[in-house]
């Protein structure tokens, strides 16, 4: 298609679509502050997902539900031009501390921005979907949704995520670690621990071993490397050994190869410690690979470029210091942005109940709507420049090639 691109046309496309934002403020605000009311984990976001879809059918989407063979995912479309943009909302919570990840700010941001844009999607010449990705905490939700189709044709995909304050809003150059996460399961023999414990295979001190072979490996990796795990069962009564202990664990890093490195030596603490105690361990993955992120430097300025209107701080980011999404995966197959949502006054950890706090006060919801706003600018600036456009809708009909031909 044919596309004019003056100054003063961008300025007014930004105007009302700002506005857009501007109207649907109540609605939006008012659908953020009950999904932080009722926070619903991974894959059982079902009143999340029907409150979402019902506003966004009530603003002109057509709503498809089960995206994926999962019942609390969905896609929401408008539109019908050869680019198709994806904007992801996230809406799962952690156990125990609710939105302390801050996806009730999340989702409110991608659907503020999917209904300004849905007005202009003819002019922009965009299909325009809104994807509702489940389990972004623990289970992978986009990870499965891109495996079974969900993302087929997408151009660019895009979604925020709120962090503690003083990040900087530009997100060029910053990423995400790779993480996997696992089971580790150790089995020994049961005996009584005080009338013949020598016949007994402790499961228990298998998973304490691992613990402390993992705590003395973190002296040697390389700082930006994680290891985190717990037990979660290592017996129940005191008076028989213990003969089964489960040890969930999962590893990060910032590249697939170091990755792969970690977990091996980590595999290795936990191969130790059935060796000592004389115990069987079998290795299981627990969820899908959360892939590293790439922001694309191109939708990375246009959002700089919004997020210096409401003066925010654009300062070259130094990157962040850790953490994880499923968001990764999107990343590596289409050109992705998912920049860091600073909230005033956050200096608190995010999964914590004090970042759950602040992901419901007006400071948040105030940039979480300067978000939505920018992300709406972001999508038209990308749609109107012909060379970025003409890069999004090829990269969608190669990965599609790409697709059809490991089908064939």
């Amino acid at each position: 298609m044919e596309i004019t691109n003056t100054a003063s046309q961008d300025e007014g496309l930004r105007t009302v679509l700002a506005d857009g934002v501007a109207s649907w403020k109540p609605r939006v605000r008012a659908l953020s502050e009950d999904l932080h009311a009722n926070p619903e984990i991974s894959f059982e976001e079902v009143r999340a997902a029907e409150a979402i879809t019902s506003l966004l059918s009530e603003g002109g989407f057509d709503v498809t539900h089960g995206t994926a063979d999962l019942p609390t995912a969905f896609t929401a479309s408008a539109g019908s031009g050869d680019l198709t943009v994806a904007l992801c909302v996230e809406y799962d919570a952690l156990p125990s501390v609710g939105h302390a990840c801050g996806h009730n700010l999340i989702a409110g941001a991608s659907v503020a921005a999917a209904l300004a844009l849905l007005p202009y999607v003819d002019e922009l010449g965009i299909t325009l979907k809104a994807i509702g990705t489940p389990a972004e905490e623990h289970g992978g939700g986009k990870v499965l949704m891109l495996e079974r189709g969900a993302f087929d044709g997408v151009g660019l995909a895009l979604m925020v995520h709120p962090v503690q304050d003083g990040v900087t809003y530009n997100p060029a150059g910053t990423t995400a670690q790779a993480v996997g996460r696992y089971e580790a399961v150790f089995t020994g023999k049961a005996a009584h621990a005080a009338a013949a414990p020598h016949m007994g295979v402790n499961a228990g001190d298998a998973a304490v071993l691992s613990q402390v072979a993992i705590g003395l490996l973190r002296q040697q990796i390389p700082g930006d490397h994680r290891v985190a795990c717990y037990v979660a069962e290592a017996g129940h009564v005191t008076n028989i050994i213990p003969d089964r202990a489960v040890v969930p664990f999962e590893c990060r890093a910032f590249t697939l190869p170091e990755y792969e490195a970690l977990l091996e030596r980590v595999k290795r603490c936990f191969e130790g410690a059935a060796i000592a105690t004389g115990t069987t361990l079998d290795i299981t993955a627990a969820e899908p690979l959360y892939e590293p992120l790439i922001q694309d430097a191109e939708l990375a300025a246009h959002w700089t470029e919004a997020m210096d209107v409401f003066g925010k701080d654009t300062s070259p980011a130094a990157g962040m210091g850790g953490g994880s999404t499923d968001m990764g995966n999107i990343s590596q197959v289409i050109p992705s942005l998912h920049p860091w949502l600073s909230i005033p006054g956050a200096n608190v950890p995010i999964h914590s109940h004090g970042f759950a706090a602040l992901a419901n006060t007006p400071e948040a919801y105030a940039v979480m709507f300067e978000a939505a706003t920018a992300l709406a600018w972001t999508v038209a600036g990308a749609a109107n420049n012909p060379q970025q456009r003409d890069r999004f809708v090829r990269a969608a009909y190669r990965r599609e090639a790409t697709i059809q031909e490991a089908s064939s």
